[in-house]
C-alpha cells in the first residue's frame, strides 16, 4: 500500500511552480497570453499510471524469483561454493535489466494489437492524422545543433534538407537554427565556417530567419556544457530548444507538431519522440537498425505506458522547455578526477531525471514521427560510442541517492548502471561456470547451466525484436514496407544469428572498460566515423585481439578437458569470441553493404517509401533494391508525389 500511496503522490505532483515557469522571458510570455491551457495532469484512459507501475514492478519481481529460485536448486543441492555463488550471483545481476526489457515489448505488444487504444491511453498529449497539423504557433523555438570535429558538409545538407521542410510548413518563421561547435581541429575549423557561411547565405536569400554559429574554444562540460553556456546566452528569447546531433534529422512537420504539443501543455517540460536509422549504405548500420527499426516500436510504448509522466530522455530530438531546463537541469560538476569524478559525460537520463523532480512531465513519444539519425557503420565505431555511454553512466551512481528524485527517475537511474553491469556480470557467471567444471572434473553439467545462462539472458535481450517481429506481422501492410516476407524472414534470422555473435564480444568490451575506469582509463569526446567503411585485418585484429585470445583459450580448455559435446554447448559464447576478426572485417566491408542493399536485406520502411526530408540526403546505394535495372543499368525508382511528402508512409 505504501508503494501505491507513494505512486499517487508522485502522479498528483505535476505541475511546475510559477517561478519556474516564469524564469525566462519567452516561459513567462507563453504562460500568460492564453496560448497554452491550464496547468492540470494528462488524461488518460485505462488503467491508472500507479497501478500500471504496480503490475510492471509485480512482473518483473515475480519473473526474477522464478528464475532465480530455478537456478538457486540446480546450483544447491551440495551446497553452493564460490564457483557456483558467482554464477548464481553474475546471473542475478545481468537479469533484471533483461526481465524488464522482455515485459516491456509484450506489454507494448499488446497496446498496439489489443483492444486498448494507446493514442489515448500512452500519447493523449500528441495529436496526429489528417487536419491535425497546427496553422499557427505563438512559441518561438531554437534548434540546435552540436558539433566537434566533424566533417561539417553531410551536417550541413542535413539542416538545409530540415530548413526546407520547415519552410514547407509556413511556419518556419518560429524556428532559428543554432551551430554550437566545440571543435578543436582548425582544419575542421575553417570548413565549418565556409560550410556555415553557404548555409546562412541561402537561408537569407530565401527570407529565412539568419542561423547562429558559434564555436568554443574550451569544449568545458562537454556537450551538457555547451547547452549550458548556449541557454544563458540565447535561452530568454525562446520557449523551447531542440537539441540535435550532427546527424540528426526531423522533418518540419513533426517539429510543428511538438512545438504545438508544448504549447498546449504547459506541464510537459521535455518531449522525446522515437528516433529511427536514416536509410544506409554500411552492411553494418543496416544491420543493426533493421533489428532496432522493428523492435524498438513495442519496446517504447511499453516503456510510455508505464514511465509517463517520468519518460526517459536520449539527450537529442527532443523538444525541451528552455525555462524549466535553466530552472532545474543544472548538472553538477562531480567531485574527483575524470574519469568518474569532473564534468558529467552522459546528460540525458540525469536532465529528464531533474526536469522531473523540478514539477514538469517528461514524456517520450512512443511512435515513428519521421525523426531520424545515422548509425555507426562498423562495429568498433558502435563499441566506441558504446564506451562513451558506459562511462557516462558510471558517473550516475553518485545519483542514486539524490534528494527529491522521483521513485521512477531514481529507478532509471539504476537501471542506467546496471545496464553496464550486466555484461561483466554475465562473462563472471560464463568463466564461473568453466571454472567449476574444470575443478569438478570437467562435469558438463555445469558447462551446460554457464552456457544455458547465457541463451536464457540472450532470449529475453532479443524478446524486443521478437515482439517486433510479431508487430510487424499484425500489422496491416507492415511485411510490404519492409520488402516482403522473403526479405523479412531471412533479414531477421541474420540479424539475430549476428547479435548472437555480437553479444559476447560487447560483454568483453564492456568488461575489460570497466576495469580500465577503475585504473583511470577514459574514452575521448571528439568527432565519430559516420559513413567511412572498411577495415584492415590489422585494425581489426587491434581492436578485437583481446576477443579472439579468450575465445580460442575457452574453446581450448573445454575441447581438451570434456570434449566436442560440451564444446558445442559453448558454441553461443565461444563462436563470438573466436570469429571477433573476422567478424568485424567483413561486416565493415563495402561488399557486404552493397550485396544488403542490392538484395533488399536488413531493409526498413523508409527505403521503399523515403520522406521528402531524406530525398537529398540517403544515397542511391542505400535504396539498390528498389531500383530495378534497365537496359543494363539501375535507374532510381520514383514515388508518387503524395507518398514524397513528410505526413506519408
Amino acid at each position: 500500500m505504501r508503494l501505491i500511496e507513494s505512486m499517487d503522490m508522485d502522479l498528483q505532483n505535476r505541475q511546475p511552480t510559477p517561478d519556474a515557469v516564469a524564469t525566462s522571458d519567452a516561459g513567462a510570455r507563453l504562460y500568460s497570453d492564453g496560448s497554452s491551457h491550464a496547468l492540470e495532469a494528462i488524461s488518460s484512459t485505462g488503467l491508472p499510471v500507479a497501478w500500471r507501475r504496480f503490475v510492471v514492478l509485480t512482473l518483473n519481481l515475480v519473473t526474477l524469483l522464478a528464475i532465480g529460485s530455478v537456478v538457486f536448486r540446480i546450483l544447491s543441492p551440495g551446497g553452493i561454493d564460490v564457483p557456483e555463488a558467482l554464477m548464481l550471483g553474475g546471473f542475478l545481476i545481468a537479469t533484471p535489466w533483461t526481465v524488464l526489457g522482455f515485459w516491456n515489448a509484450v506489454i507494448g505488444l499488446v497496446l498496439l494489437h489489443g483492444p486498448g487504444d494507446p493514442a489515448r491511453s500512452v500519447y493523449s498529449f500528441y495529436r496526429q492524422g489528417k487536419g491535425t497539423q497546427p496553422r499557427s504557433l505563438s512559441s518561438q523555438t531554437a534548434l540546435t545543433v552540436f558539433l566537434r570535429n566533424e566533417d561539417p558538409y553531410p551536417v550541413f545538407a542535413r539542416l538545409d534538407a530540415m530548413t526546407r521542410s520547415l519552410r514547407s510548413t509556413g511556419l518556419d518563421r518560429h524556428f532559428r537554427f543554432f551551430v554550437l561547435s566545440d571543435t578543436s581541429d582548425p582544419c575542421v575549423a575553417i570548413a565549418e565556417e565556409t560550410a556555415f557561411a553557404r548555409f546562412s547565405a541561402e537561408m537569407a536569400e530565401q527570407g529565412g530567419k539568419v542561423p547562429v554559429y558559434r564555436r568554443r574554444m574550451v569544449n568545458a562540460g562537454f556537450k551538457a556544457g555547451n547547452i549550458r553556456e548556449f541557454i544563458h546566452e540565447y535561452g530568454k528569447d525562446y520557449d523551447f530548444f531542440l537539441p540535435l546531433d550532427s546527424d540528426s534529422v526531423m522533418s518540419g512537420d513533426v517539429i510543428t507538431r511538438l512545438a504545438a504539443a508544448m504549447e498546449a501543455r504547459s506541464e510537459i517540460g521535455l518531449m522525446q519522440t522515437l528516433v529511427v536509422g536514416v536509410p544506409a549504405t554500411s552492411g553494418f548500420a543496416r544491420m543493426f537498425q533493421f533489428g532496432m527499426r522493428h523492435g524498438m516500436r513495442s519496446f517504447t510504448m511499453g516503456s510510455a505506458w508505464w514511465t509517463a509522466d517520468c519518460g526517459a530522455y536520449w539527450g537529442h530530438n527532443a523538444m525541451i522547455r528552455t525555462s524549466a531546463f535553466l530552472a532545474h537541469c543544472d548538472l553538477p560538476v562531480l567531485p574527483g578526477a575524470p574519469p568518474l569524478g569532473g564534468h558529467i559525460l552522459s546528460h540525458d537520463q540525469l536532465e529528464a531525471a531533474f526536469m522531473r523532480r523540478g514539477g514538469y512531465e517528461v514524456r517520450v513519444l512512443p511512435i515513428e514521427t519521421r525523426s531520424f539519425e545515422a548509425n555507426p557503420p562498423t562495429l568498433p565505431d558502435f563499441a566506441k560510442r558504446d564506451l562513451r555511454w558506459c562511462q557516462g553512466n558510471m558517473q550516475y551512481w553518485r545519483f542514486l541517492f539524490e534528494p527529491g528524485l522521483k521513485p521512477v527517475s531514481r529507478f532509471q537511474v539504476l537501471q542506467a548502471i546496471l545496464m553496464y553491469l550486466a555484461p561483466p556480470a554475465w562473462i563472471i557467471a560464463t568463466f564461473a561456470a568453466a571454472w567449476k567444471a574444470v575443478s569438478s572434473g570437467f562435469d558438463s553439467s555445469y558447462m551446460q547451466l554457464g552456457f544455458w545462462l547465457f541463451i536464457s539472458i540472450f532470449l529475453l535481450s532479443i524478446a524486443p525484436k521478437l515482439a517486433g517481429m510479431l508487430d510487424v506481422l499484425l500489422t496491416r501492410g507492415a511485411v510490404r514496407s519492409y520488402g516482403g516476407g522473403l526479405r523479412l524472414g531471412l533479414s531477421a534470422v541474420i540479424e539475430v544469428l549476428a547479435s548472437m555473435l555480437i553479444a559476447p564480444i560487447m560483454a568483453v568490451y564492456v568488461s575489460i572498460f570497466l576495469v580500465g575506469l577503475l585504473l583511470g582509463r577514459s574514452v575521448t569526446w571528439s568527432g565519430q566515423n559516420r559513413d567511412r567503411l572498411g577495415i584492415s585485418f590489422l585494425s581489426a585484429t587491434k581492436a578485437m585481439g583481446v576477443q579472439t585470445i579468450i575465445g580460442f583459450t575457452l574453446a581450448t580448455i573445454i575441447y581438451l578437458g570434456a570434449g566436442g559435446e560440451t564444446l558445442l554447448w559453448a558454441m553461443p559464447v565461444v563462436a563470438g569470441l573466436c570469429l571477433s576478426i573476422p567478424f568485424t572485417v567483413f561486416t565493415a566491408s563495402a561488399a557486404f553493404g552493397r550485396w544488403s542493399a542490392r538484395s533488399g536485406i536488413f531493409a526498413i520502411p523508409e527505403e521503399g517509401h523515403l520522406p521528402r526530408v531524406l530525398s537529398r540526403l540517403v544515397p542511391d546505394g542505400a535504396r539498390r533494391w528498389r531500383r530495378p535495372a534497365r537496359d543494363g543499368r539501375e535507374t532510381d525508382m520514383q514515388l508518387p508525389e503524395q507518398a514524397q511528402t513528410d505526413g506519408g508512409t
